[in-house]
C-alpha cells in the first residue's frame, strides 16, 4: 500500500507544479504574440486551473476508471466552494462585487443544469460529451467577448491582468509550456494508478475516490490562488477563479472523458452529489447578494460552507465504512 500512496502523493506534486509552469509559460508566449491581457487571463489563466481535473478525467477514461472522471468534476465542484471558498473566508472574508454574481453565477447555473439533465439517465454518452465539448467551446468564446467588451474599471479584469507574468523570456516561456503539457498527463498516469489500486484494495468505487482524494487534490490549486488572492485583497478573482473553475470542470472534464469512453454514472451521483453540489453554490449565492454594492462572504458564512462540506466527506466516508 506504502508504493500507490507515494504514487498519488507524488502524482498531485507533480500535477500541481506542471499545471502551474504551463500557465505560466502559456501566458507569456501568449504575452509574446501580442494577445490581449484580457484574453490571456481569462482563457489560459482559467483554463489552467482546471487543467489538473481535465487532464486525470482524461487519463482515467483512458485507462478504463470512468468513475474518476465523473467523481472529480462534481466533487471538485463541490470541493471548489465548501472548502476552497469556505476556508478562504474564514481567514479573510470575501467581497463580491454584484457585476460577478450577474455575469457569472447564471450561466454556472445553466451548466449544471445541464450536465446533471445529461446524468439523469446515468450515462454519458459520445453524444453527451460532444454537447459539453461545444459548450465548452461557447464558453470560452463568450469569456473572448467578455474580455473584449469589459472596461477597464471591472475588478475582476484588472485583478486578472496583474495576474499575469510579463517577465518571463520567450525562450523560458516555451521551454515551461512545453514541460507543462508533457509532465501533467504523465503526473496524472501516476496519479491514477496509485488510486486505482488504493479504490481495488479498500473495496471502494472509482466514484468515491474521485469525489475525495482526487478532487481534493485536484484542487490544491485553485485553494492557493484562492488564498493568495484574497490575502492581496483581490476577492473578484478570489470568486472568480471558482465559478470559472467549475464551469470548465462540467464541460471540460465531464466532456472531454465522455468523448474519449462512454461513462455509467452511480444513482447516487444524482441523489447525493449533484443535490449537494447545488446546495452550496446556491448557499454561497445567498451569502453573497445584496440589494446595493457589493456583498461579502462573511467568516461564520465561511465556516458555514466548510461546515457543510466536511459533513458530505463525512457522510461519503461512513457509506463506505457501512457499505452502503
Amino acid at each position: 500500500m506504502l508504493i500507490p500512496v507515494l504514487q498519488i502523493l507524488g502524482g498531485f506534486v507533480l500535477l500541481i507544479w506542471s499545471a502551474d509552469r504551463l500557465v505560466a509559460g502559456a501566458s507569456s508566449c501568449a504575452v509574446h504574440f501580442g494577445i490581449s491581457p484580457m484574453i490571456i487571463g481569462l482563457v489560459i489563466i482559467g483554463f489552467g486551473t482546471s487543467a489538473p481535473e481535465m487532464v486525470v478525467s482524461a487519463v482515467a477514461a483512458l485507462q478504463g476508471n470512468p468513475g474518476f472522471a465523473v467523481g472529480n468534476a462534481l466533487g471538485s465542484n463541490i470541493t471548489n466552494v465548501g472548502l476552497v471558498l469556505g476556508l478562504t473566508a474564514i481567514f479573510y472574508p470575501l467581497k463580491v462585487n454584484s457585476l460577478t454574481l450577474r455575469r457569472e453565477v447564471p450561466v454556472l447555473f445553466a451548466i449544471m443544469l445541464l450536465a446533471t439533465l445529461l446524468l439523469s439517465d446515468l450515462r454519458l454518452s459520445l453524444g453527451d460529451g460532444l454537447i459539453l465539448c461545444g459548450g465548452l467551446v461557447l464558453m470560452l468564446m463568450w469569456m473572448i467577448r467578455l474580455g473584449t467588451r469589459s472596461d477597464h474599471t471591472d475588478l475582476l479584469m484588472s485583478e486578472l491582468r496583474d495576474e499575469i507574468p510579463t517577465d518571463i523570456p520567450m525562450r523560458t516561456a516555451v521551454l515551461w509550456t512545453a514541460v507543462g503539457l508533457i509532465m501533467l498527463p504523465l503526473s496524472s498516469m501516476v496519479l491514477v494508478k496509485g488510486a486505482s489500486y488504493v479504490a481495488e484494495t479498500m473495496g471502494v468505487s472509482d466514484e468515491i475516490i474521485g469525489l475525495t482524494i482526487l478532487a481534493i487534490g485536484t484542487s490544491l490549486p485553485e485553494l492557493a490562488a484562492a488564498l493568495a488572492s484574497a490575502m492581496k485583497k483581490e476577492h473578484e478573482l478570489a470568486i472568480g477563479n471558482v465559478l470559472g473553475s467549475n464551469m470548465f470542470n462540467l464541460l471540460g472534464v465531464l466532456g472531454i472523458a465522455a468523448v474519449i469512453s462512454p461513462l455509467n454514472v452511480s444513482s447516487a451521483i444524482l441523489s447525493r452529489d449533484t443535490v449537494t453540489m447545488f446546495i452550496l453554490t446556491g448557499a454561497l449565492v445567498l451569502f453573497a447578494i445584496r440589494r446595493h454594492g457589493s456583498g461579502v462572504v462573511k467568516r461564520y458564512q465561511g465556516g458555514l460552507l466548510l461546515a457543510a462540506y466536511c459533513g458530505y466527506v463525512y457522510f461519503l466516508a461512513s457509506s463506505v465504512i457501512t457499505g452502503s
